[in-house]
């Protein structure tokens, strides 16, 4: 597997790491416990890192050097693409010609690296994008930067290119034959996975809350991830704002947690958040906190009274799936695999657009109906039982098998 911009041993929440990392680690375990071993090529962003780590039996991380360790954006990573294969070639050549059957490469300047290796190796490439240019730059946040056009011509090389493409959803993969002409045959949708040990009820909201210091009989509403213009946490606290306005006593009720840290583009700015939160007067009702690790975000799941993302552009939507998986509904936006994830007025509610004013409303039903969250959240937990990464590794496994027949069949001698 291929990860150059981000490595799967990072914590997610800030920087450039979150879901895709969180992809990564989860179904490579998943993938050992089927008997693949997995070795994870990512780039050293330190000089004291150990050459290689073993994240458990089966699954090892190997550090490339590519690059300066530090202060380099994921802008500036594709000149580095080239010392990073230079690297990954170094490695391969202290083993058997055949060693490697198959190599997955993570969003697009890895595939680009995977291309050249799966050549070079006579083996097949399977890609997965994670996210797309063309789909991201259709639904810009105000003020937000577009992708370059150097990423959607390397996006169009890498479909053509790739043995098999894994969408996580049916509407990814749509956007990927209709943005980028890719094969539809050759376009596989294999859902995300969520981690159902770590991520489930377990004893309840009262008792998160009370870890948590929250109140007990407050409204919680909850953004967890990234804070960029993408994944639109400034929507939760216009949203919350409206809410005031209508009705100035849910001053003494709510608590608004944002747990996560800057990234992309919101690196520029990156206390834009909190003076939002002052010139809004919620100072006293957001409470900022670091990423964590995946135990306290589980946490901080159970202990909402709901999740709210407002993203403009998810390929899945891995955090909404997390958050029922521990029985807590989702206010959402209406875009990318949200609406597989969150089922509308079943486990939470699918917004359409991204109006403050309707996130308001679909948050007052939390006040009116005090029983909403229990209700909606049961029948979150059930839905969220059908996205174990177990499902997700045999179905990437079955990819794997049949691009692997596929290029034996078109490429004979090397196959």
């Amino acid at each position: 597997m291929l990860s150059v911009h981000t490595s799967p041993l990072h914590q997610p929440g800030t920087g450039d790491a979150g879901g895709m990392n969180v992809y990564i680690v989860e179904l490579s375990r998943q993938l050992a416990r089927l008997g693949v071993e997995v070795e994870i090529f990512t780039r050293a962003t330190a000089g004291d890192l150990p050459p290689s780590v073993e994240l458990e039996p089966g699954v090892l991380v190997r550090h490339v050097d590519a690059g300066p360790y530090a202060g380099l954006s994921k802008e500036e990573l594709p000149a580095q693409l080239c010392a990073f294969t230079h690297g990954l070639m170094r490695i391969w050549a202290g083993r058997r010609p055949d060693h490697f059957d198959l190599v997955h490469s993570h969003y697009w300047l890895s595939g680009h690296v995977g291309w050249l290796a799966a050549e070079r190796w006579g083996v097949p490439l399977v890609h997965q994008m994670h996210t797309m240019a063309k789909v991201k730059n259709a639904a810009l946040a105000t003020g937000d930067t577009p992708e370059p056009a150097a990423r959607v011509i390397g996006e169009t090389q890498i479909v053509r290119a790739a043995d098999r493409l894994i969408a996580n959803t049916a509407e990814e993969a749509a956007d990927l034959i209709r943005h980028y002409d890719a094969d539809p045959l050759r376009t596989l949708v294999v859902h995300p996975g969520v981690n159902l040990d770590r991520f489930r009820p377990a004893d309840g909201r009262r008792a998160a809350r009370a870890r948590l210091g929250l109140p007990q009989d407050a409204l919680v509403p909850l953004f967890a991830g990234r804070i960029q213009p993408l994944k639109a946490p400034d929507i939760l606290l216009y949203a919350v704002r409206h809410l005031l306005d209508e009705d100035p006593s849910l001053h003494e009720r709510l608590v608004v947690p944002v747990v996560g840290g800057p990234s992309g583009s919101g690196l520029a700015r990156p206390e834009r958040l909190q003076k939002l939160a002052a010139r809004l007067g919620l100072t006293d009702l957001v409470r900022f906190r670091p990423p964590v690790t995946q135990e306290v975000l589980a946490d901080w799941y159970r202990a909402a009274s709901v999740l709210v993302m407002p993203s403009y552009s998810e390929s899945f939507g891995l955090a909404a799936a997390e958050a029922q998986a521990c029985g807590t509904p989702v206010v959402a936006a209406a875009v990318g695999g949200l609406p597989v994830v969150v089922r509308d007025r079943a486990t939470g509610f699918l917004v359409a657009g991204h109006d403050p004013a309707e996130y308001a409303r679909a948050l007052r039903r939390f006040v009116d109906e005090p029983h909403l969250t229990d209700r909606l959240g049961a029948a979150a937990r059930a839905h969220a039982r059908g996205f174990g990464w177990d499902a997700t590794a045999a179905d990437t496994l079955t990819v794997y098998q049949t691009a692997r027949e596929s290029h034996r069949f078109t490429h004979p001698a090397t196959g």
